[in-house]
C-alpha cells in the first residue's frame, strides 16, 4: 500500500508542473487519463471543420448567391487563414500565456464564432432571400455577408490558438524519461489523428446530410452544442493536466542569436566547443529543462559565433548560450522539411475542389435505387474513411512489423513515413489521370461536351481509388508531419514547431489557388481552350493532373535530398549518453525541492 502511494506521488522526470507551478506527480497526472479530456474537444472541432468546409462552397453559391469563382476563392482563403493563424497562437503560448490558457481563450473565441455562424444561417433576417423563378436570385446584403464572414473568420482566429497547442498539450502529458509513458506517446499521435479523422468523417457525412435534407441551422446548432459540451469537459480535466514551464519568447531568443552573430561576424568560431559560453546545468534543471550539446553542423557553424564571449562584454546577459544557439539551429533545420511539404499539402486542396466537381458530374445514385443520391460534398468522406483505416492498420499491424527490422519504437522514422505518403500521392495523380481520361471518353461517346449540367453515365464509384489512396497518403503525411515537427523542435519551442505543420497546410491551400489560377489563365490565352473551365465536361483535368504529378515527382526528389541530409536530434533520455539508465535513476531520487535541483543537475552532468 505504501509503495503504491509512493508511486502515485513520484514526481515526473521531465520537469512538468501542475497549474499552480508545483512539480507534477506522475501517478496522479498526465498520461492517457489526461488525454481523454483533450481528445474530446479535438473530435468536436474536427466535426465542425468537416461539416463546414466540405459544404461551404455550396452554401456560398446557393445561399449567399456568390459566383463559383468567388466562392472557391473565399473557401481557399478561409482555409488558408485557418491553417496560418496557429503561428500566432504558438507564439502567444510559448511567450506569454502557456498552452493551457492560450487554448482556453482561443477555444472560447472558436465557440463564439460558431454561435454567430449558427445565427447567420438560422435567423431569416440574417439570411439572403431565396431565389424566385421570376426575379432570379437577389444578392445578400452587406450586413448579412459581414455577419456570416465575421463568424467564419472568428473560427479561423480561434483555430489559431487551438490547433497549434492542443496536440502539443496532449503530447506534454507523457514523460519522455518514463519508458512506459514514452511508448504511450509513440502511439498518441496515431490515435490523435484517428480522432481527427473520425470527427471529420462524421462532419462530411452526417452533418452534410442534415444540411442538404433538413436545414443548415440544425447542423450548425449541433456543432455549437457539441463544442460547448467538449469545452466544459476539457475544463473538468484541469486537475489532471501537466504543464511545461515557459522559458520566454522563442522568437526573441532566435532573434538574439542572429543579432549576436552579426555583431561577432568578424570573429573566428573556436574549433573547441568547450570555449563557447554555456551556463551551468543546474540553471536548466531549476527550470525543468536540459541543455543541448553543441553539434558540428558545417552549414550552420557560423551561428556558433553567437556563443563567443569577448573581453568587451561587461556581463554574460548579452552572450548567447550554446543551448540557445542549438535551439536556433534546430528550428532552421526544420525549414527545408517544411518547404518540401507545401506541394503535398497543395494536393489535399483537390479533394474539396476538383475531385468534388468531378463527382458532381457523375451518377451518384446508390445501386439500383433512384431515390437516394450521395451528396457531392460527401464524396470526400471516402478519403477520411481511408485515413481512419490506414491509421489503425499502421499502428496495430505495420508498426510492430517494421519495429522488428528497424529496432525503431515507431517502426520507421517520421521522414520515411512522409516520404511514403508522397510516393502514394504521385500514384494518386497517375490514377486520377486515367480516371479522367475514361470520363472524357464517355462524354465524347454521348456528345455531352457542350452540356455543363449533364450527368455523365458513369458511376461515382470510379473515383473511389483516388479518394481512398489520397486518404492513405494524407494519413501517413499528416501523422508524420505533426510527429516530426513536435519531436524535432527544441523543447521550449514545441508549440512553434507544431505550427510549422499547420502553416504548411495553410501555405499549401494558398498555393493550390495560385496554381489553379495561373494554369487556367496561361492555358486559356490566345484563343485556346483552357484546361480548367466552368464546364467540367469540356475541360482537360487530365492535363492539369499530369502537371501536378510532375510537380509532385520533382518535389519528392527535393524531399529525398533534404531527408538524406537531415540528422535527428537526440531524444531527452539519450542526452545522458551511455549512462542514461543510471542518470535517470539519480533523477528519480528527488524527494524535496532542494534534492530535486541537485538530482537533475547530477544527471545532466552525464550529458555534458
Amino acid at each position: 500500500m505504501k509503495s503504491k502511494e509512493m508511486g502515485e506521488n513520484e514526481i515526473t522526470l521531465d520537469g512538468s508542473v501542475d497549474l499552480k507551478g508545483r512539480p507534477a506527480a506522475s501517478g496522479k497526472s498526465g498520461g492517457l487519463k489526461a488525454c481523454s479530456f483533450i481528445v474530446g474537444y479535438e473530435f468536436c472541432e474536427r466535426l465542425a471543420f468537416g461539416g463546414i468546409w466540405a459544404n461551404l462552397v455550396i452554401y456560398l453559391t446557393t445561399k449567399l448567391h456568390e459566383s463559383t469563382v468567388s466562392a472557391s476563392r473565399n473557401v481557399n482563403n478561409w482555409v488558408g487563414t485557418m491553417w496560418i493563424m496557429p503561428i500566432l497562437g504558438a507564439y502567444i503560448a510559448d511567450s506569454h500565456w502557456g498552452r493551457y490558457w492560450t487554448f482556453i481563450v482561443f477555444s472560447a473565441v472558436y465557440v463564439v464564432g460558431m454561435a454567430i455562424l449558427t445565427l447567420a444561417v438560422s435567423l431569416p433576417s440574417l439570411r439572403s432571400p431565396a431565389c424566385s423563378s421570376n426575379q432570379g436570385c437577389e444578392n445578400s446584403s452587406n450586413l448579412q455577408t459581414a455577419i456570416f464572414y465575421s463568424g467564419l473568420y472568428l473560427l479561423a482566429i480561434g483555430a489559431g490558438g487551438t490547433k497549434s497547442n492542443i496536440s502539443t498539450f496532449g503530447a506534454d502529458q507523457f514523460d519522455d524519461f518514463n519508458p512506459k509513458e514514452k511508448r504511450q506517446k509513440n502511439s498518441f499521435f496515431n490515435w490523435w489523428m484517428f480522432t481527427i479523422f473520425l470527427g471529420t468523417l462524421l462532419g462530411k457525412t452526417f452533418l452534410i446530410y442534415i444540411e442538404d435534407k433538413i436545414s443548415w441551422g440544425v447542423s450548425y446548432g449541433t456543432i455549437t452544442a457539441a463544442l460547448i459540451i467538449s469545452f466544459i469537459l476539457f475544463l473538468f480535466g484541469t486537475p489532471f493536466y501537466r504543464h511545461k514551464v515557459r522559458d520566454g519568447s522563442p522568437l526573441q531568443r532566435m532573434g538574439k542569436v542572429i543579432v549576436r552573430v552579426l555583431q561577432n561576424w568578424k570573429l573566428q568560431a573556436p574549433s573547441d566547443p568547450s570555449q563557447l559560453f554555456e551556463v551551468d546545468s543546474s540553471e536548466y534543471a531549476a527550470k525543468g529543462r536540459y541543455p543541448i550539446a553543441h553539434t558540428q553542423t558545417r552549414a550552420l557553424r557560423c551561428l556558433d559565433k553567437a556563443a563567443i564571449k569577448t573581453s568587451e562584454d561587461p556581463s554574460s546577459s548579452k552572450v548567447c548560450t550554446v543551448t540557445e544557439v542549438e535551439e536556433t539551429k534546430l528550428m532552421i533545420r526544420l525549414l527545408p522539411v517544411w518547404l518540401a511539404n507545401i506541394i503535398p499539402s497543395t494536393m489535399v486542396t483537390l479533394v474539396g475542389t476538383l475531385f468534388v466537381k468531378q463527382a458532381a458530374t457523375l451518377d451518384r445514385h446508390v445501386g439500383n435505387s433512384r431515390s437516394f443520391e450521395i451528396p457531392a460534398a460527401s464524396t470526400s468522406a471516402f478519403l477520411t474513411l481511408s485515413m481512419l483505416i490506414t491509421t489503425v492498420v499502421y499502428d496495430r499491424i505495420l508498426v510492430p512489423i517494421f519495429r522488428r527490422f528497424t529496432g525503431n519504437p515507431k517502426g520507421i522514422t517520421s521522414l520515411q513515413r512522409m516520404g511514403a505518403g508522397m510516393v502514394i500521392q504521385i500514384l494518386v495523380m497517375i490514377i486520377a489521370i486515367g480516371t479522367e481520361i475514361k470520363r472524357l471518353d464517355v462524354i465524347r461517346d454521348h456528345g455531352l461536351q457542350n452540356n455543363g449540367k449533364a450527368i455523365v453515365p458513369r458511376s461515382i464509384y470510379t473515383l473511389i481509388p483516388q479518394f481512398a489512396l489520397m486518404g492513405t497518403a494524407d494519413a501517413l503525411l499528416d501523422i508524420g508531419k505533426i510527429e516530426f515537427f513536435y519531436d524535432q523542435a527544441p523543447e521550449s519551442m514545441q508549440s512553434l514547431g507544431t505550427s510549422l505543420y499547420t502553416s504548411s497546410l495553410g501555405v499549401g491551400s494558398f498555393m493550390g489557388s495560385f496554381l489553379l489560377t495561373i494554369v487556367s489563365n496561361i492555358t486559356g490565352r490566345r484563343g485556346h481552350k483552357g484546361w480548367i473551365l466552368s464546364n467540367l465536361n469540356a475541360s482537360r483535368l487530365d492535363y492539369y493532373y499530369a502537371f501536378l504529378a510532375v510537380l509532385n515527382f520533382l518535389n519528392f526528389i527535393f524531399f529525398s535530398f533534404v531527408s538524406y541530409c537531415y540528422r535527428y536530434k537526440r531524444e531527452p533520455a539519450e542526452a545522458f549518453g551511455k549512462d542514461a539508465e543510471k542518470a535517470i535513476q539519480i533523477v528519480a531520487l528527488r524527494k524535496h525541492d532542494d534534492e530535486e535541483v541537485i538530482g537533475i543537475s547530477t544527471a545532466l552532468n552525464y550529458y555534458k
